[in-house]
């Protein structure tokens, strides 16, 4: 699996309007679903089931990065997206520094196994410092696209 497998490239947003965690996750969840990768009617849903599941911990892990993901069973096909902020949103990290790039990944509900495997490969990404700074620098969803085709060539597996 590549990440340009998981990636709606469409859906990408290189500078967020929101300010704030549930706003980032409601305007990644909108993009998704403005964009054709889920069903206009349940990106509401959706996005107060990420919400709910980013009470329950952070998902921001440090290093500027936050995955917030959702298995939901509104949701067809696994799908992520990836948003950046210039100016940082609070997402509770354990570092408790602010998040300039956001994953957003959807996981049908009856796909467990499928959702672990998508974040151990996102994870695996995003421990790579480089290719942190070259998100968090990528003010295009162009760039944003050229760097996970680019990553994704490297990868050996």
């Amino acid at each position: 699996m590549k990440l340009a497998d998981l990636i709606h490239k469409p859906s990408i947003i290189a500078e967020l309007k929101a300010t704030d965690r549930n706003g980032v996750i409601r305007e990644l969840v909108q993009s998704l679903a403005e964009n054709g990768a889920m069903s206009p009617e349940h990106a509401d849903l959706i996005a107060r089931a990420a919400i709910n599941r980013e009470r329950q911990g952070s998902t921001g892990f440090g290093k500027g990065v936050a995955v917030p993901h959702v298995k939901h069973a509104s949701v067809t096909k696994m799908m992520a997206t990836i948003g950046r902020s210039s100016h940082g949103v609070d997402f509770a990290a354990l570092d408790r520094a602010p998040v300039y790039v956001i994953v957003m990944l959807l996981s049908p509900a009856d796909a467990p196994e499928d959702h672990l495997a998508a974040m151990e490969k996102i994870f695996r990404y995003l421990q790579r410092e480089k290719f942190r700074r070259f998100l968090r620098q990528a003010d295009t969803r162009e760039g944003i696209v050229e760097l996970i085709d680019e990553v994704d060539e490297l990868q050996d597996d």
